[in-house]
């Protein structure tokens, strides 16, 4: 399960690789809700390292930002993007969202968020307590006779559903596209 990720108080902590390798860890946390778009934020840090010419930006800390949106000496293009459509995710979605996103489905920082969320809602099945949860679900769905539901083997199912067609992380169903 991935730690709850609060978007809106997302901030970033700047200092410039010079001050560092010169022994300073100067730099100031910007709270990105504060700007617009990557220009405006940019603009923030080299206001923040004016004595620098040509400052080279340090993210030295992060905090409430999804990974693959930011590194040590880079912010994805669109992560004002990205913040904007995970603020208006409830919570349960935006949790399901960035499980998928960090199992390898899709990076966050490449390519258009709303594209991206489509993708995601065509792979999300939903919520469940566990696998043998979904596969009781999906045999309810089923034209079986009361009789055969008795004796039906849950667990097994789950088991073969899970091994092809769906994979689960956190109590989240996904399929396998």
């Amino acid at each position: 399960m991935i730690q709850q990720i609060n978007t809106s108080e997302a901030r970033v902590y700047v200092g410039t690789y010079r001050k560092y390798n010169d022994g300073s860890i100067f730099g100031k946390w910007l709270d990105l809700s504060d700007y617009a778009n990557s220009e405006e934020f940019y603009t923030a840090c080299k206001k923040l390292h004016d004595n620098e010419e040509d400052p080279e930006f340090m993210f030295q800390d992060y905090e409430n930002i999804p990974k693959g949106l930011i590194g040590e000496c880079w912010i994805s293009d669109n992560i004002f993007e990205v913040l904007e459509a995970l603020e208006d995710m409830d919570e349960t979605r935006k949790e399901a969202f960035l499980i998928w996103c960090e199992n390898g489905h899709r990076k966050l920082s490449e390519g258009d968020i709303s594209d991206l969320i489509s993708d995601f809602d065509d792979d999300y099945i939903g919520e469940y307590k566990d696998e043998e949860d979904f596969a009781y679900e999906q045999v309810e769905q089923m034209d079986l006779p009361e009789f055969a539901k008795r004796y039906f083997d849950y667990e097994a199912f789950a088991r073969d559903l899970f091994c092809g067609d769906y994979w689960s992380d956190g109590g989240h169903v996904f399929c396998n596209s």
